[in-house]
């Protein structure tokens, strides 16, 4: 058992140490060996094979982040699960059945926000087609 603050955090500051040195090593290695050819089609911004078009900085709309806050907010949900599914069989039916209560006030969630529309990506036009 380590007796001093030094020798018990002497791990982890040299693997820090390491960490940090590797990455510089392979930095310098790759700024050293790597091409410096420039040409017009290395400049251009990349996406996925598409000419970029329009401006960058236009902006983006919120259902994007609604449905990212959305997805963080169920899978921190869905995490729940895995204590659940550890000691279900100490809870017993009790476990069960405030599991089920807590899976239908989710879905309900769930069921609400995709009836007001909010997964929906495609924009709505006035006619209310898609």
């Amino acid at each position: 058992m380590p007796k001093s603050y030094t020798e018990l955090y002497f791990p982890v500051l040299l693997q820090a140490l390491i960490a940090m040195g590797l990455a510089a090593g392979l930095l310098t290695v790759s700024y050293l060996l790597g091409k410096k050819v420039r040409n017009r089609f290395k400049d251009m911004p990349y996406e996925s094979g598409i000419v970029p078009t329009g401006d960058a900085r236009h902006r983006f709309s919120v259902k994007f982040y609604l449905v990212g806050m959305l997805f963080i907010l169920f899978d921190i949900e869905a995490i729940f699960l895995y204590p659940w599914v550890v000691v279900y069989r100490d809870l017993k039916m009790f476990g069960f059945y405030e599991m089920l209560i807590f899976v239908i006030l989710i879905l309900s969630g769930f069921f609400y926000i995709w009836k007001k529309g909010a997964l929906d990506w495609a924009e709505t036009g006035r006619s209310g087609r898609k």
